[in-house]
């Protein structure tokens, strides 16, 4: 149990203690997509819940923000910049977010959240036109970090 970071000699959770660490620039991107039929794709935009796209976006946003209040361990880190875009493609939405912060630990929970929000706010907001609708992934595809 003590490779885990998150689980003490005893076995119980504990919250990292990161203080000890320097700060760091640091970025993560977060990818997720929503599979929907094609005529549902092309409404997203005036849907009568209103228009997913621009709700998705700063659902995403928000949720980023929120992230150490939805995750029990995650530290509250202080966002330099989440970016959240969504783009129609044949089978759906494709969700890309980036969250970027100086800190001592990493934003690849932020931009997970990030992606998974806004992939639910699509699906709440299309779900009583479309009943095949389907969160297919979300998955972390960078994360980087630059010492100073």
């Amino acid at each position: 149990m003590s490779d885990l970071s998150h689980v003490d000699e005893s076995g119980s959770v504990r919250m990292v203690d990161v203080g000890g660490k320097p700060m760091s620039r640091r970025r993560a991107v977060a990818r997720a997509s929503v599979r929907m039929a094609a005529e549902t794709a092309e409404r997203l935009g005036s849907l009568p819940k209103g228009d997913a796209l621009a709700t998705a976006q700063l659902a995403g946003i928000m949720a980023a923000k929120r992230t150490s209040d939805l995750i029990p361990l995650c530290h509250p880190l202080p966002l330099s910049v989440v970016d959240v875009s969504l783009a129609v493609v044949a089978g759906g939405v494709e969700i890309t977010a980036a969250a970027e912060t100086t800190a001592q630990t990493g934003v690849e929970m932020e931009a997970l959240v990030a992606a998974a929000v806004a992939a639910l706010t699509v699906y709440d907001m299309a779900k009583a036109i479309d009943k095949e609708l389907v969160i297919a992934e979300i998955t972390l595809v960078e994360k980087t970090k630059v010492e100073p």
